[in-house]
């Protein structure tokens, strides 16, 4: 089975602030820091939140390069032995910085250096001792593991990842810490979907399809508009999925009213614009879908016009690949036109 291609994008990653401002606090009496975005990644506009879920664009490489110097300085001077939680507090917040770099570089060695260290933070961190720590140092590893193996392709990998963010649920209540709760059924449903892709699994897409529908229950457009925005996205890229694998033309109009939800939530609350551009494309190429199931000239048409309407007006919205795609959907589209009609 050959899915479409579909575009998903991800909410700011907390955990990378928090590690950003841990290296901030231990380098405070030492002088400025040059926390300046880097420019070289700032007027990427299109690409933000889009490249994976350690985004930097807020950090200068800089910056990442000098956290990671002085949190592995920091890791030499510790005792562990005498300061175990301290010990582990560091090598999580030297994960994230790692995973960071990984990311910009799509280099798989910092990323396998994060992992190891998120589960050096978990030999001292205990769910009944520390559980807290231990559920973000478990969400960390999840998100780390998680974007591995999507560059990977790698199955192990975002099982691993699977059950690292279901293990940090087992703390991570929405009584008690409802972002958390929602932010990790949001990663998890994106593990379940990558999973499942992989393994061309209905199962595990329906299973995604869960994950993020719980979430959605713990955002609101006031408060978590790109996580709500990026949730909508998500699941409807599963029920797009999901639909071409069944031939499911009610999954194929759900995940349309999915990417409806999040471009309005992009557009009311004034999201990147380019991010409100990927929607369109998702919501377009399911309706050429919809049109090929059901043989409808007419949904092919409205389709080809919506891709028209996405390459002429908003082009610098779009990334290469992303234009390509919409390219040929407005040539499979017009032939559909005419052989339908």
């Amino acid at each position: 089975m050959k899915f479409s291609n579909n575009y998903i994008f991800y909410p700011d990653n907390n955990e990378l602030v928090k590690a950003i401002d841990h290296y901030k606090n231990l380098v405070k009496d030492q002088g400025a820091v040059d926390d300046a975005p880097d420019s070289s990644i700032a007027i990427q506009d299109n690409f933000l939140h889009t490249r994976g879920n350690f985004e930097q664009h807020h950090f200068s490489t800089r910056l990442l390069e000098s956290a990671k110097a002085a949190l592995e300085s920091v890791l030499t001077e510790l005792d562990r032995d005498q300061s175990p939680l301290e010990w582990a507090s560091v090598q999580n917040s030297l994960g994230n910085i790692l995973a960071a770099l990984g990311q910009q570089r799509m280099d798989d060695a910092l990323y396998e250096s994060a992992i190891a260290a998120f589960n050096n933070a978990l030999e001292e961190f205990t769910q009944e001792g520390s559980p807290s720590e231990w559920a973000t140092a478990k969400f960390n590893l999840g998100t780390a593991t998680q974007a591995l193996g999507r560059q990977q392709t790698d199955v192990k990998l975002l099982k691993t990842s699977i059950d690292a963010y279901t293990d940090a649920l087992l703390v991570w209540t929405r009584e008690q810490v409802p972002d958390e709760w929602a932010t990790t059924l949001f990663q998890l449903g994106v593990s379940f979907y990558e999973h499942g892709r992989l393994l061309k699994g209905n199962r595990t897409f329906q299973k995604s399809v869960v994950a993020f529908k719980n979430a959605l229950t713990g955002f609101d457009a006031d408060n978590h508009a790109l996580a709500l925005a990026a949730t909508h996205n998500s699941r409807g890229v599963v029920l797009h999925n999901l639909a071409e694998s069944e031939e499911n033309t009610e999954r194929l109009q759900e995940a349309i009213r999915s990417y409806d939800a999040a471009l309005t939530i992009c557009m009311e609350q004034q999201q990147p614009f380019h991010l409100a551009v990927l929607c369109r494309v998702n919501k377009s190429t399911a309706r050429i879908v919809l049109a090929e199931l059901t043989q409808d000239p007419v949904l092919a048409e409205e389709a080809a016009d919506d891709f028209e309407l996405i390459i002429e007006c908003f082009p610098h919205a779009l990334q290469p690949l992303c234009l390509k795609h919409s390219e040929e959907q407005l040539v499979k589209a017009r032939s559909m036109t005419e052989s339908f009609a």
